[in-house]
């Protein structure tokens, strides 16, 4: 049985909207612990194709391995299975235009990076400002705390974390400088904007959240996934996105809602799915999560031409 600290968000309402059947062919562009990954292979049986996307080398290997036990366990009822170790942006360049039935992004960090003190994401447990979900790149959060300047820093904090104290934080931040942990980085900046009246997170958590999302260029990601996406698809086939706080949600919504004005999608989802207070109690994760679906309309083909995100 799967570590129930990684048993992904909205499980069942992924599966009632991405609608996987026998024979199709999904993408999921967030593999992470395989969880949503497993649950869609079950559903596509030996005659279908689950692709999978992760950037992250420790998950990709810790989804295949148990993709391959859930090999073992279903016989020759597993689907043929292809894992890419790259961002989720450059799926145009692994899957073919009108290949797809469905595709599913589970945006954001994931429990199992969270989980890691030595990944640098939380302030939970003492780590090192590294917040790479791609550990192979270069920038850390390390280098863009000590090394850009406090107007760039105090930006950066209010368009990614969206946090109204960002010039107080950003200040704070230059004057501690060398920071090197993830709990210096939070006490500085816990120090420097005391919680506000009737707020229930910590001081820090919209810091931490704009430094990992500049860092691993999260939102221009997601642009981008969302732009390849209509052309991937075949005509009903279907979109899930999951996303974990304003900022996220808003991509989704928004290219959900300039599609279907397009006559490329027809939005599934009225207003975002979310989770139960059952599933909030399993799963705390799941307490901020929106789910957003589409499906491709019949003959989009044409309108999809005329379709061009801004």
């Amino acid at each position: 049985m799967a570590d129930e600290r990684h048993v992904p968000v909205l499980s069942q309402q992924v599966l009632e909207y991405l609608a996987p059947r026998a024979g199709g062919v999904v993408v999921d562009c967030t593999l992470g612990f395989a969880g949503h990954a497993s649950a869609i292979a079950r559903r596509l049986g030996a005659e279908g194709h689950l692709i999978g996307f992760d950037r992250d080398p420790q998950a990709l290997a810790l989804a295949e391995a148990r993709l391959q036990a859930l090999a073992e366990e279903l016989g020759t009822a597993m689907p043929r299975v292809t894992l890419y170790g790259e961002p989720f942006s450059r799926i145009g360049e692994f899957v073919a235009a009108d290949s797809v039935d469905g595709i599913l992004a589970d945006f954001g960090v994931s429990s199992m990076q969270l989980d890691q003190p030595e990944r640098g994401f939380s302030f939970q447990a003492d780590g090192p400002l590294d917040m790479r979900q791609d550990t192979r790149q270069r920038l850390t959060a390390e280098q863009v705390v000590n090394e850009m300047d406090e107007k760039q820093l105090a930006n950066l904090i209010y368009e990614y974390g969206e946090e109204r104290r960002s010039w107080r934080i950003a200040r704070a931040i230059v004057r501690a400088r060398p920071l090197a942990s993830t709990s210096q980085l939070a006490r500085v900046v816990a120090g420097s904007a005391q919680s506000i009246s009737k707020e229930r997170i910590h001081p820090a958590t919209r810091t931490f959240q704009a430094l990992r999302i500049f860092v691993n260029r999260e939102l221009d990601e997601m642009r981008e996934l969302m732009e390849a996406v209509p052309r991937l698809l075949r005509p009903a086939g279907r979109v899930v996105g999951i996303s974990f706080h304003s900022l996220e949600d808003r991509i989704v919504k928004d290219a959900l809602r300039e599609g279907a004005a397009a006559g490329v999608w027809e939005v599934l989802t009225k207003k975002p799915v979310t989770a139960t207070e059952e599933e909030m109690a399993r799963n705390p994760r799941a307490r901020s999560a929106k789910l957003r679906a589409a499906v491709k309309t019949e003959n989009s083909e044409r309108r999809e031409k005329k379709f061009k995100r801004e």
